[in-house]
């Protein structure tokens, strides 16, 4: 029997949404709810089955936990700002995700798994929806062949922009970096300029900016394309303007100098279900339900997880990806 898995802020909407999936995908992986505040965490748990809720303080080196605790693997589903759910993983010798400490914030993690390199897996999944649309994107440059630029625009419904937390992590993301990383012509910089405008999947404009995000170096180093950008705009989504309830909706763009092909992704519940499939993806890639075993260390997603398997998961919660 596997030890629970603790997922850290798992009563808010990005922990609860993934808990949800993974029990749908594995009825018997028992997890452990974890917030601050027990009741709204016993809650979560509750609706799950086999399932327990605890209180953490990620202030403190030893979470909170009791010592005679147990578990498979740390999911960080709130921002891990003491590194004290790593070190806990670490210390127990166990696999560990993040999803939000951004490309201006993973440093620590880098410097933190560097000196520690052999005691567990690191997962840093920082990227648009915890490296879900990275996959898609990779399964679509598989069939594409040889790809010398991919430019993905997403829009986020500003009716679905995520709970407090999430609020806050855009936030300070922002306040660290007004600049965006992009690839361009095989190099890697920052441009102050962000301003660009998004297409929605039905034509509709909406004004945006270029982000620095994880999903360009990971695309970029993975495909080989020398100009990599990544654009997002808030606002109506497509799903809101058409059927009245905001979907997730991005278009990914690969071309080269003869060829050009779209690719259209949307979810018609939002960005919730997309993000906690990313991270479900990581977690059952790491706990080895899907794959071989995982080499301590640092990894991405699009270095451990299958891309035609991401895609089939998606799809199976509801995901849609059309080529234009």
């Amino acid at each position: 029997m596997m030890h629970p898995v603790l997922m850290l802020g798992g009563s808010g909407q990005a922990g609860s949404s993934t808990a949800a999936m993974l029990r749908d995908w594995y009825p018997d992986l028992p997890l452990t709810i974890a917030g601050r505040d027990l009741a709204r965490a016993q809650g979560v748990a509750d609706t799950l089955g086999t399932a327990t809720a605890t209180t953490t303080d990620l202030s403190r080196q030893d979470l909170g936990l009791a010592e005679a605790t147990s578990y498979s693997a740390v999911v960080a589903t709130v921002w891990d700002q003491h590194l004290h759910g790593l070190r806990y993983a670490q210390d127990h010798g166990i696999p560990y995700l993040s999803i939000s400490s951004g490309l201006t914030d993973i440093a620590p993690e880098v410097i933190a798994t560097a000196q520690r390199p052999t005691t567990a897996p690191i997962l840093l999944a920082s990227h648009w929806a915890a490296g879900a649309i990275t996959l898609v994107a990779l399964e679509a440059a598989r069939e594409f062949g040889p790809v010398e630029t991919i430019e993905i625009t997403a829009i986020l419904d500003d009716q679905d922009a995520g709970g407090p937390a999430s609020a806050t992590d855009m936030e300070r993301l922002a306040d660290a970096s007004p600049a965006a990383l992009i690839r361009e012509n095989g190099t890697f910089r920052w441009i102050a300029d962000t301003a660009t405008k998004v297409e929605g999947l039905d034509g509709t404009t909406l004004p945006g900016q270029y982000v620095g995000i994880l999903d360009v170096p990971s695309l970029a180093l993975a495909t080989g394309a020398p100009n990599v950008r990544f654009a997002f705009a808030m606002g109506e989504s497509t799903g809101r303007r058409h059927q009245g309830t905001p979907s997730h909706d991005v278009r990914i763009r690969l071309s080269t100098a003869s060829r050009t092909t779209t690719h259209n992704f949307t979810h018609p519940g939002g960005q919730r279900p997309v993000t906690a499939a990313g991270i479900a993806l990581g977690v059952e890639r790491l706990l080895t339900l899907q794959g071989t075993p995982v080499a301590p260390g640092i990894h991405s997603p699009e270095s451990l997880i299958n891309p035609t398997h991401a895609l089939t998961r998606l799809q199976s919660t509801g995901a849609l990806l059309t080529q234009h």
